[in-house]
C-alpha cells in the first residue's frame, strides 16, 4: 500500500514538473503610439529606390508564408503594406526580385487618440490596436490566416454605429510601359468588393488582390475614380475586411529551365478565379471561424518551445525596453523575446506550399528590394533555417525542399556546364551531380564563381542532412535527402585535383566575398570554406548511404576523397587559415571581414569540434582576431560559432551587442538595411547555447552564460529527434526530461550525469551505460519519456 501511494505521489510530481516546464509565457511587441509613416527618404536603399525607414523600424509584421503585411496601426490614415512572395520585378543581377504588392490605406481621421496601444501578440500571431477617440473605444484585430490564405482585419467599437472609414488600396510602383521597370495596375469597386489587378511584363506576371468589406449595420458605398476604386463605410457597428492576393506564378522545373524571362510564366493565365475562391470561402466561414482556424494552426507550431530565463514581464513598451537595453539596462526578457520573435517570423514567412523565406522573409516595401530579397547561398538562406530544426519548427524547411525539387534539373544542367567551362572531368552519362551558386530567386538560380566557390552547394546540401538528422524521417532521406547529398558529392568530387603532395584541392576556389581590393575577389585553390564543405558533404553522404543501404559505386570515391582533403590548416598566428597559402592572420583579404567562411567548419559544419582540440583552439583565436565589429547577420554567425566553442560568455557578448546595435524598435534587425537572417541567426544562437547535439551526444547547457543563471526550457530538439526539457538553478541543471520522438539509443552529456537517476514515464528506474562521469547512454522506445534528476 505504501509503495502504491509513493507511485501515485511520483506521478503527480512528474505531471507537475512537466506542466511547469511547459507553462507558456505571453510574448508581445507593443507600443503606446502608432507607427510613424513619413514619406520615403531621399536616401537610396540598397538595390535602388528610396528608403522607407519608418516601414523598416515602425511597422509590425504579419505573415502566413504566402503573404506578408506590415501594419502601422495609425488612427488618422492607417497603412497596411502588402507583400505577396511570388510577385517579382526585374531587380538586379538578372535574377529578378521580390517587390511590394500594394499599400492599403484606411482613412479613419481620428487625430490625437487617447489611451492608445498597439500590440503584436506572438503567442497568437494577432496584432491588436486599441484606443479612445471622442468618447468611443475603438478596437482592431489583424491576422493572416495560413489554412485559408487570407488576411483578416476586424474593426469594432464599444458603441454601436461608430465605425466609419474609407478603404483605398493602391498598387505599388505603377510604371509607364516606357519606364525602366514597367508595371500596370487598376482597381475597381463594386458592391462590397474592391479588385486590384495588374501585370509586370518582365516575367509576364499577372497579379490580383481582392478586398472584401463585410459590415454589420451602417451604410456602405462603393465608388470609382479613374482606375482607382474605394469603399466608404459609415456608422457601422463592426466591419471585417478580408484580403487575398496572388499571381500567375507556379513553382515548376520548367520555370528555371526556361532561359527567356518573359516566357517563364504564361501571360494568358490570371489569378482571378483563385483569388475569388479564397475570398468567397473565407467570407462564408466568417470572422470567428477564420480566427479559430488561424489560432489552431499557428499555436500548434509556436507553443512547442518554452523558454524562461526570467520571471519578469516588463510593463514598459518594447521601444523603451530596447532603448534601456542600448543604454546598459540589460533585460533577460528582451533576450527571450528576441528568440521567440525569431520563431514567430519563421512561421510567418515559411510554410509548406509557399516559397522559402528570403533575405527579407516575406516582407518588402520596395520596388527593388535590397539584394533582390532573394536566396543567397553562401550563408544567408542557410542562416534562415539554422534554428528551424533545434527550435522545433522543422516543417518550415519544407518550402526550401519544394524549391530545390523545382530547380534541381537546372542545377544539374549548371553542374555540367560549369565543369565543361573549366575543363574538368565530365561524366559521359551526364551524371555530374548538381550545384547552385550564391544568387537565386523564385525564377533563376546562379552558377558558382565570382566571390564564392562551389562550397555553396555543399552548404546547401548540409541543410538536407540536418533535416533528416533532427526529424529521422527515413522516407525523406531515401527519396530526397540521400539523392541530394549524392548529387552534391558527385559534382564536388569533380572539382578536386591533387597538388604535389597528393592533397585533393577544389580548383577555382574562393572564400565568400573576401576581396584583395574593391570589387576584386581573391580566387585560389582549396579555400577552407570549399574544402570543408566537400568534407561535410562526403561525410554526410556516407552516413546517409549506410542508413538507406545504398551500394552506389560512387561511395568508394567519396570514401577515398574524404581522407585526402586536408581541409583545416593552422597558421603562424595560431589561426584557422582562410587560404592555404596564408601564413599570418589577415595577410590576405580583409582581416575583419563580415564573413567567417573558414569557420563554417565549426558552425554550421561539424568538422571543427571539441574532439579536434588544436583546431578548436585555433578557431577561438580566429574569432578573437576577427572581432565583433561587423554587420547584423555576421554577428549572428559569430554568436553561433562562440556557442560551439562552449563559451557562453563570449556568445552572450555578441548577442547583447547584436541587440544593442542592430535591432530596430519593432525588433526587426538590420545588416543594414533590414534583413531577416539576423533575427533567424540569433534565434539559432540562443538554442545552440542551451542545447547541442552535433558531437554524437545531447549536450545540456553547453554555453550557458552566467547572466542566465536560473531558468528552464522545454521543446528544444536534438539530433535523433529527441525533444528536451531542462531546469537549472545557479547555473547547474537539476532536471532533464527527454521525449524520444523516434526511439533509439539516447546519449546525454552533462557534468556528473553518471550519478543521475533515470526514470521512465511509469516511474520505473531504467539502466544505462556510463562513459566517464559525464556521459550516459540508454535505449529508448518511440514516444518514450525519460526523466533525469541530477544530484
Amino acid at each position: 500500500m505504501r509503495y502504491k501511494t509513493l507511485r501515485i505521489i511520483f506521478f503527480i510530481c512528474l505531471s507537475l514538473v512537466y506542466t511547469t516546464l511547459n507553462a507558456q509565457k505571453i510574448y508581445k511587441i507593443w507600443d503606446s503610439q502608432p507607427g510613424r509613416n513619413a514619406a520615403m527618404d531621399s536616401v537610396k536603399a540598397k538595390g535602388g529606390g528610396a528608403k522607407d525607414a519608418d516601414w523598416e523600424a515602425e511597422s509590425y509584421p504579419l505573415g502566413n508564408g504566402y503573404m506578408g503585411a506590415n501594419v502601422f496601426g495609425r488612427t488618422d490614415i492607417e497603412r497596411i503594406q502588402i507583400t505577396e512572395k511570388t510577385l517579382c520585378t526585374e531587380g538586379k543581377y538578372d535574377l529578378g526580385g521580390i517587390t511590394s504588392f500594394a499599400d492599403v490605406f484606411i482613412d479613419f481621421n481620428h487625430h490625437h487618440p487617447q489611451n492608445y496601444s498597439r500590440v503584436l501578440n506572438l503567442n497568437d500571431a494577432i496584432l491588436y490596436v486599441d484606443y479612445e477617440y471622442d468618447g468611443v473605444r475603438f478596437t482592431r484585430e489583424y491576422f493572416i490566416n495560413y489554412p485559408d490564405n487570407v488576411m483578416v482585419v476586424k474593426l469594432s467599437a464599444n458603441k454601436k454605429g461608430k465605425v466609419s472609414f474609407t478603404l483605398r488600396p493602391q498598387a505599388s510602383f505603377v510604371r509607364d510601359s516606357k519606364a525602366t521597370y514597367p508595371r500596370t495596375a487598376k482597381s475597381s469597386a463594386q458592391g462590397n468588393l474592391i479588385t486590384l489587378s495588374g501585370t509586370i511584363p518582365f516575367f509576364s506576371e499577372n497579379y490580383e488582390a481582392q478586398f472584401k468589406v463585410v459590415h454589420d449595420g451602417g451604410i456602405l458605398t462603393a465608388s470609382n475614380k479613374g482606375d482607382a476604386g474605394e469603399i466608404k463605410v459609415k456608422n457601422a457597428n463592426s466591419v471585417v475586411l478580408i484580403i487575398a492576393a496572388g499571381t500567375n506564378y507556379e513553382l515548376s522545373k520548367r520555370l528555371f529551365l526556361e532561359k527567356k524571362h518573359g516566357k517563364k510564366l504564361d501571360i494568358t493565365k490570371y489569378p482571378h478565379q483563385k483569388i475569388t475562391n479564397l475570398i468567397q470561402k473565407a467570407t462564408s466561414k466568417g470572422f470567428s471561424v477564420l480566427k479559430k482556424n488561424h489560432l489552431s494552426d499557428y499555436q500548434q507550431l509556436f507553443s512547442r518551445v518554452k523558454l524562461n530565463i526570467t520571471n519578469e514581464t516588463p510593463s514598459i513598451t518594447t521601444r523603451t525596453l530596447l532603448n534601456n537595453y542600448i543604454n546598459g539596462i540589460t533585460s533577460p526578457y528582451l533576450e527571450e523575446l528576441m528568440y521567440q520573435f525569431g520563431r514567430y517570423l519563421l512561421i510567418a514567412s515559411s510554410r509548406k506550399g509557399t516559397l522559402p523565406s528570403g533575405l527579407q522573409g516575406v516582407w518588402t516595401a520596395y520596388e527593388l528590394t535590397p539584394w533582390t530579397g532573394g536566396y543567397w547561398h553562401n550563408i544567408n538562406i542557410q542562416m534562415n533555417y539554422w534554428g528551424a530544426f533545434n527550435s522545433n519548427l522543422a516543417e518550415t524547411f519544407i518550402p526550401y525542399i519544394e524549391y530545390y525539387n523545382a530547380y534541381l534539373p537546372k542545377a544539374k544542367e549548371i553542374a555540367t556546364t560549369y565543369l565543361q567551362s573549366l575543363n574538368y572531368q565530365v561524366s559521359d552519362t551526364a551524371d555530374n551531380g548538381w550545384i547552385i551558386g550564391t544568387g537565386a530567386s523564385p525564377f533563376v538560380i546562379g552558377t558558382p564563381g565570382g566571390h564564392s566557390g562551389p562550397g555553396t552547394g555543399g552548404m546547401t546540401a548540409k541543410m538536407f542532412w540536418e533535416y533528416y538528422d533532427f526529424t529521422r524521417d527515413l522516407t525523406f532521406l531515401k527519396n530526397i535527402g540521400y539523392p541530394c547529398l549524392l548529387g552534391a558529392s558527385k559534382f564536388l568530387s569533380k572539382t578536386l585535383q591533387p597538388d604535389s603532395l597528393g592533397v585533393l584541392l577544389v580548383q577555382h576556389s574562393a572564400s565568400p566575398e573576401q576581396a584583395i581590393s574593391k570589387g576584386k575577389y581573391y580566387l585560389t585553390k582549396g579555400t577552407t570554406y570549399d574544402q570543408a564543405y566537400v568534407w561535410e558533404n562526403h561525410t554526410d553522404l556516407l552516413k546517409a548511404a549506410a542508413i538507406v543501404g545504398s551500394d552506389d559505386p560512387f561511395l568508394k570515391i567519396a570514401a577515398y576523397q574524404v581522407d585526402k582533403l586536408d581541409p583545416i590548416l593552422v597558421g603562424e598566428s595560431g589561426q584557422i587559415k582562410e587560404f592555404r597559402e596564408e601564413k599570418k592572420y589577415g595577410e590576405i583579404g580583409e582581416p575583419n571581414h563580415r564573413h567567417i567562411s573558414h569557420l563554417c567548419a565549426l558552425y554550421p559544419g561539424t568538422l571543427i569540434n571539441s574532439h579536434t582540440k588544436e583546431w578548436m583552439k585555433a578557431a577561438i583565436t580566429t574569432l578573437d582576431l576577427r572581432g565583433n565589429k561587423t554587420t547584423g547577420w555576421a554577428m549572428a554567425h559569430r554568436m553561433n560559432a562562440r556557442a560551439r566553442t562552449k563559451d557562453g560568455e563570449k556568445a552572450y557578448e555578441v548577442y547583447s551587442k547584436f541587440i544593442k546595435e542592430k535591432t530596430l524598435p519593432n525588433l526587426w534587425t538590420v545588416h543594414p538595411p533590414f534583413q531577416i537572417d539576423g533575427n533567424f541567426g540569433c534565434m539559432a544562437g540562443v538554442a545552440e547555447m542551451l542545447l547541442q547535439s552535433h558531437e554524437g551526444c545531447i549536450e545540456i547547457l553547453p554555453a550557458l552564460p552566467k547572466v542566465w543563471k536560473n531558468g528552464e526550457y522545454s521543446g528544444l530538439v536534438a539530433r535523433g529527434n529527441f525533444e528536451v526539457a531542462v531546469k537549472w538553478k545557479d547555473g547547474k541543471a537539476n532536471l532533464i526530461q527527454i521525449i524520444a520522438k523516434s526511439g533509439g539509443e539516447c546519449v546525454v552529456k552533462y557534468p556528473n550525469l553518471a550519478k543521475a537517476t533515470i526514470l521512465n514515464a511509469k516511474g520505473v528506474r531504467i539502466s544505462y551505460k556510463k562513459s566517464g562521469d559525464d556521459i550516459i547512454r540508454f535505449e529508448t522506445t518511440k514516444g518514450g519519456r525519460y526523466k533525469m534528476e541530477i544530484k
